[in-house]
């Protein structure tokens, strides 16, 4: 099993529009800083899955056929804004997401090749020798985290959330992960984060469950420059992820 962090941003990403802050700065100069909208790839065994759809480029990334499915967290434009261009194609292509009436603007109305399927939490899905289990998180709107497992290795995709509820803790405990990619929207002591984890909630978070290796992501600018001037602030647990960064396997 192989899992790449396609995108490691928040909502409005790195660099964000209108920015000049040392974050944005930097990324406009150096590519490898940016931070494109959450979403990550795992491959298996002939099987290609996307966690999250906000890439706007996903037709040009994944020819038609490619993907085998698509997984989403949540109905949140930043998690499947790439959808909306996506739907005009041609063919079928299985679109796996928590129950949610409204989804998001008229996605449902208007599919096209998108065949959506609510997944129950807690009931496994299956591909070939892959299992992808949702369980719920804590954000505004109904959300999933993903446990993704192959035999060879158990990684949890864990975003948006603040926190986790106590039976999605307790899951995880049990289920003791390899590596945890979670929410850390936030620098340290913000105040009351709303529907995202700051770095004292994500690292707090990470000892609860007893993950080998956390790995942070929905990273906001504000966090980004908080971690820059604070070299060192990470336990050697943890790391911050980045674009294009394959987290499973470690090396």
């Amino acid at each position: 099993m192989r899992i790449t962090l396609l995108g490691t941003g928040n909502a409005g990403g790195i660099p964000q529009w209108g920015c000049d802050c040392a974050a944005c700065a930097g990324a406009r100069q150096d590519p490898k800083r940016r931070r494109a909208p959450c979403s990550a790839l795992v491959e298996t065994d002939g099987v290609r899955l996307l966690l999250d759809a906000g890439l706007m480029d996903l037709s040009e990334r994944f020819p038609a056929g490619v993907l085998d499915a698509v997984l989403l967290t949540h109905f949140h434009v930043d998690h499947v804004q790439g959808l909306f261009h996506l739907r005009w194609g041609v063919g079928s292509l299985p679109v796996h997401h928590p129950p949610d009436a409204e989804g998001c603007a008229d996605l449902f109305k208007n599919p096209g090749v998108l065949a959506f399927h609510p997944a129950p939490e807690g009931e496994p899905l299956r591909f070939k020798t892959l299992t992808a289990t949702p369980l719920p998180l804590a954000h505004s709107k109904t959300t999933h985290g993903w446990l993704i497992e192959d035999g060879g290795g158990k990684v949890a995709y864990l975003t948006d959330t603040r926190g986790l509820p106590p039976a999605t803790a307790d899951r995880l405990r049990a289920w003791r992960p390899d590596v945890t990619v979670l929410d850390c929207t936030y620098a340290p002591d913000h105040p009351a984060p709303k529907g995202h984890n700051d770095l004292d909630l994500a690292l707090a978070t990470f000892a609860d469950i007893g993950t080998r290796h956390g790995v942070l992501t929905h990273v906001s600018h504000g966090l980004q420059c908080w971690l820059d001037t604070h070299p060192g602030a990470l336990p050697s647990t943890v790391s911050v992820g980045s674009d294009d960064e394959v987290v499973w396997p470690r090396d």
